[in-house]
């Protein structure tokens, strides 16, 4: 109805007439009978769903919409590996033997994972592809604010270790799928002996998703503990903006696919919000493995396999991701709780406010190249009590004002 609306030139048909049309009306013919033995709820949430992903694509014309470009809706297919629908609060209701009542499908066996914070406002059926069901609700539940901390922490993340933090923990790198690959490959040579259309080969295919499920949820269990680990342990996590989406199309795509990045930083992200906690985004463009997070001098980049550095200024001898998470960590405070100019290096103390004259340092002001300009006796320079020849974004002598390259 909308594409043909379009083509022809007319406006844009309401939501209400399409689902006159789509249902009311589809139900009384011959071709769409079957849709009576549907409750009328997931009928609805379909086309709600479609409203939010014509909206989304409009919004990404626009711009209005952050992040990669959004196409048009697309038909679902039978054939596809996840298969869900959605019933509201009229549409489902949990009865006392904790069972699960079903419009048009009646009761059905929950095993429940634990009890419901609240009431729940919808459910969502999922059928995965290696054939389990869930039950997934919508509740509103309150914050649970946890009691401050003084701990911060920036973190690295890699293939070689995981992660490794700012205090010196490191987290290993579990390659969840790395280690299942030999049993993968068993089931996935079993599958192609299958022939195709067969009753056998659909067995086969299933076996297959069962043992890719198993990998999923082994590694989203181990993210789970991890990241409600660090955000219970610590005030702020501050982490770098890493370009997934681009590493993932490179000869490292199966371990970067296998680490969870960005499942990692959502669910820290989720968390923090749910906890009181705090998580910064360091952008992706801060040299943290180019600085030396003693002296914030910039020793240039290095390739991957030089694991170990010695500063060329201060000769402080740095573990890479060790000193990458410190920058971060440094870079991470800096923005979120000094004003441009202020200390960023560890361990250098950050006043809780900047004042409005401490904003904005002229280059022609400063003395140097790139390091930091000594006062008397050689203590960094300092104007009201804030290291102004230190700039968060690129530790160089610009101040933190809009002529830094970084900013830009």
């Amino acid at each position: 109805m909308r594409k043909e609306a379009r083509k022809g030139g007319l406006p844009h048909p309401r939501a209400t007439d399409v689902q006159k049309q789509v249902i009311t009306a589809a139900k009384k013919t011959a071709e769409r009978a079957w849709l009576a033995s549907v409750g009328v709820d997931p009928l609805i949430q379909s086309l709600r769903d479609l409203d939010t992903a014509y909206r989304n694509f409009f919004d990404s014309v626009s711009g209005k919409r952050q992040g990669r470009k959004v196409g048009l809706p697309r038909f679902k297919s039978k054939r596809d590996t996840r298969q869900s629908l959605r019933f509201t609060r009229n549409g489902f209701r949990i009865r006392g033997n904790g069972k699960l009542n079903l419009a048009k499908i009646g009761d059905v066996r929950v095993k429940w994972s634990r009890a419901l914070p609240a009431e729940p406002t919808s459910v969502t059926v999922v059928l995965e592809s290696s054939g389990r069901y869930y039950a997934s609700f919508v509740v509103d539940v309150e914050p649970e604010i946890l009691p401050r901390l003084d701990a911060e922490v920036g973190i690295d993340l890699g293939l070689t270790t995981y992660a490794v933090l700012s205090d010196g923990s490191v987290i290993d790198n579990p390659r969840f799928l790395r280690k299942a690959e030999k049993k993968l490959k068993a089931v996935q040579r079993e599958l192609s002996r299958k022939a195709k259309g067969s009753k056998n080969r659909a067995k086969a295919s299933r076996k297959v998703a069962k043992a890719h499920a198993k990998v999923a949820d082994t590694r989203m269990d181990w993210l789970h503990k991890k990241t409600t680990s660090i955000i219970r342990e610590t005030q702020a996590v501050y982490l770098e903006d890493l370009n997934v989406r681009g590493l993932s199309r490179g000869r490292l795509a199966k371990s970067v696919h296998d680490a969870g990045w960005s499942t990692f930083r959502r669910l820290l992200e989720e968390k923090a919000a749910r906890y009181g906690r705090t998580v910064g985004i360091v952008n992706r463009a801060f040299p943290s493995s180019q600085l030396c997070s003693e002296c914030g001098h910039r020793d240039g980049p290095k390739p991957l396999a030089i694991r170990e550095w010695a500063c060329t200024a201060c000769g402080v001898v740095h573990d890479r991701d060790l000193n990458a998470a410190r920058n971060i960590l440094a870079a991470g405070q800096a923005d979120r709780l000094n004003a441009p100019g202020g200390p960023v290096r560890p361990g250098v103390a950050i006043p809780l406010q900047a004042q409005p004259d401490e904003r904005g340092t002229r280059l022609s002001d400063l003395t140097g190249t790139g390091g930091r300009t000594a006062g008397a006796g050689g203590a960094p320079a300092l104007q009201g009590g804030v290291d102004v020849n230190l700039c968060p974004p690129c530790h160089g002598p610009c101040g933190g004002s809009r002529r830094c390259p970084w900013r830009r």
